[in-house]
């Protein structure tokens, strides 16, 4: 299944604060394990999602230097918490606090990745979404989607540096 291309609804999701969307994926983002929150929020089945790329939930309203941003981090080991819009099935939206950690093998090789998503608290939601438009303005005044990616992750490198505080500091202080 590629990945769909489904208009955002405008709904919004919400799941109980008591469950934990979880999934599990290869090196490159491949579906290997969903558990049946991420198959009730999404709208799609266990056998739906193992084999698509994790990006079968990405919200348009996302920008796309945010995921770079996490795969430049988790790909080097680093385990990384962010704030993300999925889309599920039927174009509602649902907001994550995701942890995204690498697994690895006994060579201490990346065999995949584990990702742990909780429901986010509400004024963390409000104050990512300004940063996300911003950036997602910037990814689309450039022509080419490099150059986009990279002029939005120094808006997001630029927002630390004024800050004093890394990544990790930024997301769990919202």
């Amino acid at each position: 299944m590629a990945r769909p291309k489904i208009s955002p609804s405008g709904k919004e999701i919400t799941w109980s604060e008591k469950d934990i969307i979880v999934s599990k994926t290869d090196p490159k983002g491949i579906i290997t394990y969903a558990n049946r929150t991420f198959c009730q929020v999404s709208g799609y089945s266990a056998e739906e999602l193992v084999g698509q790329n994790h990006n079968i939930i990405r919200h348009p309203a996302m920008p796309q230097s945010v995921f770079k941003f996490l795969w430049d981090n988790i790909s080097t080991g680093a385990e990384l918490f962010a704030y993300v819009l999925n889309q599920a099935r039927n174009g509602d939206e649902y907001w994550v606090l995701a942890h995204v950690t690498p697994n690895f093998d006994r060579n201490k090789n990346i065999i995949g990745y584990h990702s742990s998503r909780r429901v986010p608290k509400p004024a963390a939601v409000e104050a990512v979404k300004g940063l996300y438009k911003i950036m997602l303005d910037e990814e689309k005044k450039h022509s080419n989607p490099k150059e986009g990616m990279t002029a939005a992750t120094n808006i997001l490198v630029g927002l630390l540096t004024e800050n004093k505080v890394d990544y990790g500091e930024f997301i769990l202080s919202l």
